[in-house]
């Protein structure tokens, strides 16, 4: 029988409620343990997950002390995370943070460094690499279906989706917007598929042009606080990696552009090539059989359940019962992508990001 673990929640927003839905379905998984800086919060909370017996805490440090937690799940805004993480570390407690690792690649070694000082593992929660859809693209690569993968597109886009809750238009507290945001959904997707290749350099930009000022057309997700907006509304960078690689992405919150949402990453190699995301039915794959040249797709594809198989792969790796396929270094690879964007968007140059 697996062993049971007992699991503390650091932050009782959103993300939470769907970290703890998920964990309630894994067997031998108990939540013991809530805190949040907002009591009424957390109480609600509690009440509406339905966690009669988990005691609730005010103080974070806290919880990481509870001796009925032996893993802890950081649900907080960017700029949490690193003292958050490294407090649970510390305490003896197994890790999950909520992507991206932190504001910044320097915290996010910190992070790593401490997992390896207290011998507990660093879970960091991606989970569109755990897509069917995503896994089936990873696999192609693998077995060199595609040849050598030489060029990669990620997007994530709104065309109006500036979230008018939490922090998310506060550059102080999240590190910056959709890039660091959505973004990097689709970023660390594209990433993993084509194998988690080493990044060399980095070239961005970054516009602000309707988040800091009051909406002239009516926001779909409601009015957020455009007057604290600090933001970028639209990110976009040029990736190079060790081995040939070349990647696009692409994130805003808002932009002129046709669709409402696209979501997709589109890959090309030396045999062949691929598509998911909006506008694709499970996975679309290109390329030349017997003089002409061929577009194939899956008919079908398993429910996607990512975020489900997110959360139990990281109770199995507590348990010590498999590899940890979303690594602290794993996310620290992704930060330096990330902060690579912005910092030449900052620059006005191409930087170096090998380091």
């Amino acid at each position: 029988m697996s062993k049971t673990i007992r699991v503390g929640v650091i932050g009782t927003g959103g993300i939470a409620r769907a970290h703890v839905n998920a964990l309630k379905e894994i067997p031998g998984v108990e939540i013991t343990a809530l805190a949040d800086i907002k009591a009424d919060v957390a109480a609600k909370f509690k009440a509406d997950c339905q966690l009669d017996k988990a005691a609730v805490y005010s103080d974070w440090k806290k919880l990481a002390l509870d001796k009925n937690v032996d893993a802890i799940t950081v649900c907080t805004p960017n700029g949490l995370h690193k003292d958050n993480v490294i407090g649970a570390l510390k305490a003896g407690k197994h890790a999950m943070v909520e992507k991206p690792i932190a504001m910044n690649a320097k915290e996010g070694k910190m992070m790593c460094d401490a997992a390896k000082l207290a011998k507990r593992t660093l879970t960091i929660g991606f989970q569109q690499r755990f897509r069917p859809d995503a896994q089936y693209i990873a696999r192609l690569v693998k077995d060199g279906v595609l040849g050598d993968i030489v060029y990669c597109r990620a997007q994530a886009l709104r065309r109006r989706g500036i979230p008018p809750w939490g922090v998310f238009g506060i550059k102080a507290l999240q590190g910056g917007g959709p890039m660091i945001d959505i973004g990097v959904h689709i970023l660390e997707m594209a990433h993993y598929v084509c194998g988690r290749p080493a990044p060399l350099t980095a070239s961005g930009a970054c516009y602000t042009y309707l988040g800091d000022k009051k909406p002239e057309a009516t926001p779909p997700w409601g009015e957020w606080d455009w007057k604290t907006y600090t933001v970028e509304d639209l990110a976009v960078g040029f990736l190079r990696f060790k081995g040939g690689l070349s990647m696009t992405v692409e994130s805003s919150f808002a932009a002129h552009m046709e669709e409402e949402d696209i979501f997709r990453l589109q890959i090309m190699g030396t045999k062949g090539g691929a598509i998911i995301g909006t506008g694709a039915n499970g996975v679309k794959v290109f390329t030349d059989i017997s003089g002409k040249m061929v577009n194939m797709q899956t008919p079908w594809m398993p429910k996607d359940e990512c975020f489900k198989v997110k959360m139990g792969n990281w109770i199995a790796v507590c348990r010590g019962e498999m590899e940890n396929d979303a690594s602290g270094e794993d996310g620290l690879m992704i930060q330096r992508l990330l902060d690579g964007v912005y910092a030449s968007a900052e620059k006005g140059k191409e930087v170096d990001i090998s380091k």
